[in-house]
């Protein structure tokens, strides 16, 4: 008896010091947002692991640091870098369904208020949407004067005939343009949707697509850096880590044991960064996203599409520019390829379109 209720007073106390928390911190009191933010801590607290161990063990590291300070400091500022991107593509919208349709929608509705007001069409001076559309011609601004909704917009962009049981979400309601997909994490359609990061807690969409490949790049250089700090502080002690293994020296054996158990998880670590960046990287010079690539057959605009041929490509060099330079606030959103330009984009190389540089 003395036992279970020692047990309900811990237990009274617990909740009580939780309760207290969520009231301080109100963010903790959901579970997926608790989830994501310990997943972030564990990322930073391992970041720090790995090069704090680095500087504790490496005396050799140290005395370079005294010599070449500009070393050191690079390498504190990659460092620092990456956790920054890390925070910056976390806290980034992937570009949420939702928010486009109440751009246009808003926007819409005040050009028919000001042209009732006025009796009369409204200019074009009265600005624009922040929203492109992508049709088989060149890229056409949805502006506010033109009175579009939302289902006009998506509308226009699949082939005449389609129902709208096809484009229309079945979770959400919402009408969602090519390209798009409803997140079962997010609860949320996301334009251009990439894949769900468990790591970022986030979607990886059209919004912060970019940002995503900068934080892979600068985490994988990150990442070799120091595993060849790694390999240099090993390489320096191996041949007296042989001599003192006869030895009484439990302390620099076990320094060792850990760096090269870090060494280890830190190789298998750099070999998925740098396959996830030659992945995505493949997906950026070809107008891809990783749900397209992957669940290609069960998506009904690309199951009659051959499997290389790439709707979405406007050729390397043009999908490099809109993927680094074209982005923003701007919702991109590209309509379904005609059955004529499908049929160019499948039509083998000649040397004349090498020459001619029609891949790029």
């Amino acid at each position: 008896m003395t036992i279970v209720s020692l047990c309900r007073f811990v237990r009274d106390i617990w909740d009580r010091a939780m309760d207290r928390c969520y009231h301080l911190f109100p963010c903790l009191s959901d579970p997926v947002r608790r989830s994501s933010l310990g997943l972030k801590l564990a990322l930073v607290t391992l970041h720090l692991i790995y090069a704090g161990i680095l500087f504790l063990f490496d005396e050799g590291l140290i005395e370079k640091t005294k010599q070449e300070p500009w070393y050191t400091s690079l390498y504190l500022c990659l460092f620092f870098a990456t956790l920054v991107q890390y925070f910056i593509t976390s806290s980034s919208s992937p570009g949420y369904v939702i928010d486009a349709m109440r751009t246009i929608n808003e926007a819409n509705s005040r050009m028919q208020k000001a042209a009732m007001a006025s009796k009369q069409p409204a200019s074009s001076n009265n600005g624009s949407l922040v929203i492109t559309v992508d049709g088989s011609q060149s890229g056409k601004n949805l502006l506010a004067s033109n009175s579009m909704s939302w289902s006009k917009v998506v509308m226009d962009m699949y082939p005449p005939g389609t129902s709208a049981r096809t484009w229309t979400c079945s979770y959400c309601n919402v009408e969602q343009p090519p390209r798009a997909k409803h997140c079962h994490d997010c609860d949320k359609c996301v334009l251009q949707f990439d894949h769900h990061c468990v790591w970022l807690g986030t979607c990886i969409g059209q919004g912060n697509h970019c940002r995503f490949w900068w934080y892979i790049c600068e985490e994988t250089a990150l990442c070799l850096w120091t595993g060849i700090l790694y390999i240099s502080y090993l390489k320096a002690n191996i041949s007296r880590a042989w001599l003192l293994l006869c030895q009484d020296h439990y302390l620099e054996r076990w320094k060792d044991a850990v760096m090269i158990v870090l060494l280890i998880t830190l190789s298998i670590s750099l070999i998925f960064l740098l396959l996830l960046l030659i992945f995505h990287s493949y997906l950026i010079l070809t107008n891809q996203t990783t749900y397209e690539l992957v669940r290609r057959r069960r998506i009904p605009y690309l199951r009659g599409i051959p499997e290389r041929v790439y709707p979405f490509s406007k050729g390397v060099c043009t999908n490099l520019y809109d993927f680094c330079c074209a982005r923003g606030s701007i919702y991109k959103m590209e309509s379904l390829p005609t059955a004529q330009e499908i049929h160019e984009k499948s039509r083998p190389y000649s040397c004349l379109d090498v020459m001619t540089c029609r891949c790029c």
